[in-house]
C-alpha cells in the first residue's frame, strides 16, 4: 500500500471515530431467557435538563415560590397539564423572552401517560444523579471523570438481548465533563463490548467537526502533516476525560457503511439547514434533539438516551433557567411528535420516559441576574425531590401518583423500568447489581 492510500484510509477511519466513536460488534451475544415479553419495541429516555426544581416544574409556581412574586403558571405545557403564566413572561423568544413557544402536542404527555409527581433522587449532584438513572443503583463510590463501576442499561440490553450497537445509542450535548463516559461501565462481566454508541452532534457537526471531517479531505503525508496532526488533536481531545486509550472496538462492514452514510447525510443536511430541529432551536439542547430525531429515524434504535443539561445555568441566572426549562419541554414535545408522525416503524411501539437527575435547593444563593432574581444551587433536601413521566403503549393514561409527603419511587427505578419494557427484566434483576429497593415503575403503579 502506498503512503497516499494509507493516509486516505487513516483519514477515513479517523472521521468515523469522531462521528460515532463507540461502534461495537453486532450479532446476538446472549439469548434472552425471559422477562415477561416486551411492552414496546423501543424506548426513548430523556435525561431531562440538568437539575430541575419541583417548584417551577410539576408544582407550576413560576416566580411565586422562588422570587417572592405572585406569578404562577405552567411553562412545561407539552409535558404537563395546566395553564401558562399570564404575567412577567421572560422564558420565551423575542426581546426579553416575551413570546412563549407555542405547544407542539395537542395532548400533553401527562394526559397521554403517567406522571410520577414526586420521586426521590439518590444524590444532589449531577454525575451521581446521572449514573443512578443509567445504572439503577446509588453508586456511592462513583466519582467524576470515572467510568461507571456497575453496568449501565446499555450493557444490560446488549448483553441480554443480543442487540447490535447500532440499536443502542447515547446522544449527548457535549463531550465535556464526564457525560461521554456513561455509555458503558468498567464492570468485568459487562464493559465496552456491550456499550452504546456515543454521539455528540454539536461537536461532530460544529465548527471543528466541519473543518476536519465534513469534506473527507485527503492529506499528503509529506507536505500536509500539520492538518493531519490537527485532526488527531481534535479527535483525541474529544475523549480527554477517558484517562486511558479507548478500548479496541470492532464493527461489521455493514454497520460501518450504515453509520458512514448517516454521517454523510447529516453533514449535507447541516449545511442545507434541513436537520429535523424543533421549530425553535436557539439552544444546544434543542439542536441536540434535532439530531436525535434524525438518528432515531435512520437507525430506529431499541434504546435511545438523550441528555439535556441547559437548565444547569440556574446556578447563576434564574431567568435563563426558566427559558431553558421551557425549551426542554419544547424539545421533548418535538421529539415525541416526530417519532409518532415521521417514524412509522416506531409510532405506537415506543415508550418515552423523562426524568431529571436531581432537583434544586429550597433557598436561593446570593447571585442575582438581569431581572434581580436570585439563583439556585443543588445541595439540600429539596434537591432530592424530582419527578418522572412516561407515555406510550402499556402505560396507563392520565394517571398521576406521588406527593411530597408520599413520594413514589426513586431515580434508580428507571433501569428496571426500561428492562421491563424491552423484555429483559428478569435478567437485569437477577444480575444482583441494582439498588435493592429498585423496581420497575410499572410495579409501583
Amino acid at each position: 500500500m502506498n503512503r497516499r492510500k494509507f493516509i486516505r484510509k487513516v483519514g477515513a477511519a479517523a472521521g468515523a471515530a469522531i462521528a460515532a466513536p463507540y461502534i461495537l460488534p453486532s450479532g446476538r451475544l446472549f439469548a434472552a431467557s425471559g422477562g415477561g415479553g416486551q411492552l414496546a419495541s423501543h424506548v426513548v429516555f430523556v435525561l431531562f435538563a440538568g437539575g430541575v426544581r419541583q417548584q417551577e416544574s410539576v408544582l407550576q409556581r413560576y416566580l411565586d415560590d422562588s422570587q417572592d412574586q405572585p406569578y404562577a403558571g405552567n411553562i412545561l405545557y407539552n409535558m404537563l397539564n395546566g395553564g401558562p403564566p399570564t404575567q412577567k413572561i421572560v422564558y420565551g423568544t423575542g426581546a426579553g423572552g416575551i413570546d412563549p413557544i407555542p405547544a407542539i402536542l395537542g395532548q400533553t404527555l401527562e394526559s397521554q401517560g403517567t406522571l410520577f409527581r414526586e420521586m426521590r433522587a439518590v444524590s444532589t449532584g449531577h454525575y451521581r444523579g446521572l449514573t443512578s438513572l443509567l445504572q439503577g443503583n446509588t453508586a456511592s463510590t462513583q466519582g467524576l471523570q470515572q467510568k461507571p463501576l456497575d453496568p449501565t442499561i446499555f450493557e444490560y440490553l446488549r448483553r441480554h438481548s443480543g442487540l447490535p450497537a447500532t440499536k443502542v445509542w447515547f446522544v449527548g450535548n457535549t463531550i465535556g465533563n464526564s457525560v461521554p463516559l456513561l455509555n458503558y461501565s468498567e464492570h468485568p462481566n459487562y464493559g465496552a463490548q456491550y456499550g452504546a454508541n456515543f454521539f455528540a452532534p454539536n461537536v461532530t457537526f460544529g465548527p471543528l467537526g466541519d473543518q476536519y471531517l465534513a469534506d473527507a479531505k485527503i492529506y499528503h503525508p509529506q507536505d500536509q502533516l500539520a492538518p493531519i496532526y490537527e485532526m488527531k488533536a481534535f479527535l483525541d481531545n474529544s475523549f480527554e476525560n477517558e484517562g486511558h486509550p479507548l478500548p479496541a472496538l470492532g464493527n461489521t462492514n455493514e454497520e460501518k457503511q450504515d453509520i458512514q452514510a448517516f454521517m454523510k447525510e447529516m453533514f449535507d443536511k447541516t449545511q442545507n439547514g434541513t436537520i429535523a430541529h424543533p421549530p425553535v432551536h436557539d439552544s444546544v439542547d434543542l439542536r441536540t434533539i434535532g439530531y436525535a430525531c434524525e438518528l432515531i429515524k435512520w437507525f430506529k434504535p431499541a434504546l435511545t438516551v438523550v441528555n439535556l443539561s441547559a437548565v444547569d445555568g440556574c446556578h447563576s441566572n434564574f431567568t435563563s433557567y426558566l427559558a431553558s426549562l421551557h425549551r426542554a419541554d419544547h424539545a421533548v414535545g418535538h421529539l415525541w411528535d416526530y417519532i409518532n408522525s415521521q417514524v412509522p416503524e416506531m409510532a405506537n411501539d415506543t415508550i418515552i420516559i423523562a426524568s431529571p437527575e436531581c432537583g434544586r435547593n429550597a433557598e436561593a444563593n446570593a447571585i442575582q441576574d438581569e431581572n434581580d432574581w436570585y439563583a439556585y444551587d443543588h445541595s439540600d433536601q429539596n434537591s432530592l425531590r424530582v419527578f418522572s413521566m412516561m407515555a406510550g403503549p402499556s402505560v396507563p393514561q392520565g394517571l398521576s401518583v406521588g406527593s411530597e409527603n408520599d413520594p413514589i419511587g426513586t431515580t434508580t427505578d428507571m433501569v428496571p423500568t426500561i428492562a421491563e419494557i424491552l423484555g429483559i427484566k428478569n435478567e437485569v434483576m437477577g444480575a444482583g447489581l441494582l439498588d435493592p429497593m429498585a423496581q420497575s415503575l410499572f410495579d409501583l403503579i
